[in-house]
């Protein structure tokens, strides 16, 4: 049998193998990076444009959305809903006035308002089966798979935090993953589990605020993002980078 060398390849035509499969691998990792930065750089879009909305909301209706008592007033007959109190009866256009935006019922309806003021995008129902969040049904979609938006509204203690202003009642705009809170079952389906590396986080917050996890308007809840924080006191926690876990943390964004 006489060998033929035409039919191996060279170490010329190997090396230019090498070199396309190199710079395909490198293109596919180039690109997926530049898709991520575009979903971080649209959470923060979405966040300035939800507090925008909410701030117009009470310019000119003076109260905040879901908190609003008159709802009714303006769309109840559109929507279906009834004049009363929505923490009380469940198909209530009215939030009760208190300051508040209670975490489920007038949590979803805060979206709804928003909406049927025409100050953001979309359809919502303003309601919850047992209070699960529903993404684009109650509660508006992120950019990134599987996130969502959900109005929060607790003492900053009840997530962990110590020190001072802890027992702060804070109306926050929760970004994170759909789901049940710590894989609990039975628990409501929610936004409350993590969806941000702490280094992508701290890239949010120091770009559109004070890059410090326990203050400002960009705040972790500390007890999901433990891994990323360096104490549980407000006051003082700074975020440790070293990790590069994904989806470690929950980011919620204050509002004031």
């Amino acid at each position: 049998m006489t060998y033929n060398a035409r039919t191996a390849f060279s170490l010329v035509e190997l090396s230019i193998v090498l070199v396309i499969l190199g710079l395909l691998v490198g293109g596919v990792l180039s690109g997926q990076s530049l898709i991520r930065a575009a979903e971080l750089r649209a959470v923060s879009t979405e966040y300035s444009r939800y507090l925008t909305a909410t701030q117009t909301f009470r310019d000119k209706y003076f109260a905040l959305p879901g908190d609003m008592t008159n709802a009714f007033a303006f769309w109840g007959a559109a929507t279906g809903c009834t004049n009363a109190d929505i923490n009380s009866v469940a198909t209530g256009c009215n939030g009760n006035g208190d300051g508040a935006i209670s975490i489920y019922a007038e949590g979803f309806r805060f979206w709804q308002h928003l909406a049927l003021a025409s100050l953001i995008e979309g359809t919502y129902s303003g309601t919850a089966t047992t209070n699960n969040a529903v993404l684009g049904g109650n509660v508006p979609r992120g950019r990134i798979s599987s996130t969502g938006y959900q109005i929060w509204s607790e003492p900053w203690a009840s997530q962990g935090w110590t020190g001072t202003g802890s027992t702060e009642i804070s109306n926050a705009i929760r970004f994170g993953a759909w789901g049940a809170f710590g894989g609990t079952a039975g628990d409501p389906s929610r936004i409350s589990n993590p969806s941000l590396k702490c280094e992508e986080s701290w890239n949010l917050d120091t770009k559109i605020d004070d890059g410090k996890p326990g203050l400002g308007r960009l705040i972790l809840h500390y007890n999901v993002s433990a891994a990323c924080l360096s104490t549980s006191v407000r006051g003082t926690a700074e975020y440790i980078l070293t990790g590069n876990g994904v989806n470690a943390l929950v980011d919620y964004q204050h509002l004031k």
